[in-house]
């Protein structure tokens, strides 16, 4: 899927074109929009993005 940077594509259409291509079982049930978190030398800051999935779980396991 190749559009312009923010122009406007909606979580349904992400779904809907994941689901055509590999096998339907790992389509993302949900798709969340919004700035990375990245240290000062631009690395995505995956613990934060751990922690928000995580907020308000019993316990993490995957």
């Amino acid at each position: 899927m190749r559009r312009a940077y923010r122009s406007g594509v909606t979580e349904a259409e992400i779904i809907e074109f994941v689901r055509v291509r590999p096998a339907r079982f790992k389509a993302p049930k949900h798709v969340v929009f919004g700035e990375l978190p990245k240290t000062s030398t631009g690395k995505i800051q995956k613990f934060v993005l751990r922690d928000r999935a995580w907020a308000g779980a019993e316990r993490r396991i995957q």
